[in-house]
């Protein structure tokens, strides 16, 4: 099977939590990420890396 990893970053209250149910991997609370700055620009970087590569393969 062929399929990208989505990565999703948002800010979402409890009651979106509940609402959405248990289809998330992996949740942090802001409190508990201080480095949540650094972690988008380390996705952003990830993902125009992943940009590069694909336009760099021969079709």
């Amino acid at each position: 099977m062929d399929y990208e990893r989505i990565v999703a970053v948002g800010l979402l209250t409890r009651n979106d939590v509940r609402l959405l149910g248990p289809s998330f991997d992996r949740l942090w609370p802001v409190e508990e990420a201080p480095h949540f700055r650094g972690l988008l620009k380390a996705i952003d970087e990830a993902d125009r890396r992943l940009t590069q590569q694909r336009h760099s393969m021969p079709h």
